[in-house]
């Protein structure tokens, strides 16, 4: 972790307490956690099964639609071109999309988790 706070003076840094082996188990069943790893779920999962489904579409038209990728757009760029360079796109778009959904919803609930357990605080679940 990056932080932009100078080392301390004397060389001890002041550590967070280290949360217990229960304490993690008490966390993992509280309904915060559950509640943040729906809402991871509920983003991850559909983008991948779209994001698989989109790459599979491309490499099954590239063996079996052979006259279909290989038609021409305009100049020597064709439709194989195209969604090849489509999928360096959608990467990079759900990349970005995660990030900022990252961001916004899962790393305010994640820190605040995280907080409680390093000053010691149980979640109530």
């Amino acid at each position: 972790m990056v932080t932009d706070a100078p080392p301390p003076e004397d060389g001890t840094a002041a550590r967070p307490a280290r949360p217990t082996t229960q304490s993690f188990a008490q966390v993992q069943e509280s309904a915060e956690f559950g509640e943040l790893r729906r809402t991871y779920r509920s983003f991850a999962f559909p983008l991948t099964v779209a994001f698989i489904a989109w790459y599979l579409l491309y490499v099954l038209l590239s063996n079996y639609a052979g006259g279909f990728m290989g038609t021409r757009l305009f100049g020597n760029i064709n439709v194989a071109l195209v969604l090849g360079l489509g999928q360096f796109l959608t990467t990079f778009l759900i990349a970005w999309f995660y990030s900022r959904h990252a961001a916004g919803k899962l790393d305010p609930k994640a820190e605040a988790i995280k907080a409680r357990m390093e000053s010691g605080t149980e979640a109530d679940a």
